[in-house]
Formats: C-alpha cells, structure tokens, sequence
C-alpha cells in the first residue's frame, strides 16, 4: 500500500472509532464514516470491503496502540504511581468528553451479542493485553516481596479492569466524573490493602503479613 494510501486508510479508521466511541457501532453508518473521514464510497470499501471489516480493523488498531504504548493512556505499569495513573487517565478520558462516553471498549462491549463473535474475540484480545499489563506489575511486586503472599496476581488485574469499566458506564448515566473518582479511590484503597509496607525486608514475609496470618487463622 502507498504512502498516500495508508494515510487514507489510516484516517477512515479513526474517524469510525470515534463515531463508534461517540454513538456506538450499530448506529453508526458508513456513510457518516465516510463524511467524517472526508473520503469516498470507492475509498471506503476498497480498504474494508464491509462495515464489519472496519470494526475488526478498528479494534486492532486499539490493540495495536496498546502494544506499542501510543494509546491516550499508559498501560504499561511499573510502580503503584503508574497504577494511580492508570486509574486517572480513564477519568480525565472521561471528562474529556464532558462525561457523555465511557470506555471505548467498554461501549463496543455493551453491543456484543451471540452473533458478534469476531468482535467478542477482538475484544476479548483487548481486555487481555490490558490485564496482562496490570497481572505482570502485580507478579513483580510480590517477587520484590511488596505483595501480600495470599493476593492472587490475576484476580487483582481482573478487578481492576471491572472496577473501571463499570465506574465509567456509571459515571457516563450521572454524567459525573465525582461519582467515577470516589470508586477509584476506594479502589485504590482497596488494592493497597495488599501492600507489604516497603520498610519491611524485601523478599520475605513482613510483621504485618505475619499479624495479618495470625489474625486470620481461625478463620
């Protein structure tokens, strides 16, 4: 593909994710791709071939960003400040837009239906990427011995991609990035719970996780 031709293509891409983002997948046309992307019919369906064509290439072009770190948030995560500002970064994405779109995942999630299996797949593709990111951090602290030895890696990055993706479908219903900002905060406080203090050795178990075992051996 030329040069010229990869911008094209390029530029039809981000014009459908963000009317995709905007209004979502089934309401948007490929009429109003083609306005928004200011190309033609012939253009269009030269590149995609289908509507849904379009959809798969857009979803790997998410996947794409996160893979390379060019996404609007950072997901690749190496300290708990970076983890603070993953959380942020989806609330000021949100407040961007004035609070009226959540997640762009999250707004092409909603519309899977049993038929939808391709996209089901490209998302699915997604959502693991990001959890991967969040499961290796999780697995680097408790080797530094900075996590808890009962914290299940997996189930952390599980629980924070579901506490952001239904804090922002919320906070999208309230229109109220106040609302979104109290659940990562609670959030935040939850995971934190989690933390061996860093005063302790590195590599064993602290005082507190011993207290911590104590208190909770008769349970």
């Amino acid at each position: 593909m030329s040069t010229k031709g990869q911008e094209t293509k390029l530029r039809i891409i981000r014009a459908a994710a963000d009317l995709f983002h905007k209004q979502g997948i089934r309401a948007t046309t490929p009429d109003e791709i083609i306005e928004a992307s200011s190309t033609g019919k012939g253009q269009f369906y030269h590149y995609f071939k289908s509507k849904d064509g379009l959809v798969h290439e857009v979803l790997l072009w998410y996947a794409n960003a996160i893979r390379s770190d060019t996404a609007p948030i950072k997901y690749e995560i190496d300290s708990w400040a970076d983890l603070e500002g993953w959380f942020r970064a989806h609330i000021e994405l949100q407040k961007s837009f004035n609070m009226t779109r959540g997640c762009p995942f999250g707004t092409a999630a909603n519309e899977v239906t049993e038929r939808d299996e391709l996209i089901r797949q490209d998302l699915n593709l997604i959502f693991e990427l990001i959890e991967n990111q969040l499961h290796t951090f999780f697995v680097r602290e408790k080797a530094r011995g900075l996590l808890r030895p009962d914290a299940s890696e997996q189930h952390l990055a599980s629980f924070c991609i579901a506490t952001i993706q239904g804090a922002m479908l919320l906070g999208k219903v309230k229109r109220d990035s106040a609302f979104v900002k109290s659940v990562v905060q609670e959030t935040l406080a939850h995971l934190k719970e989690y933390r061996v203090p860093t005063h302790e050795p590195r590599g064993l178990i602290g005082v507190s996780t011993l207290s911590w075992r104590k208190r909770n051996d008769h349970v």
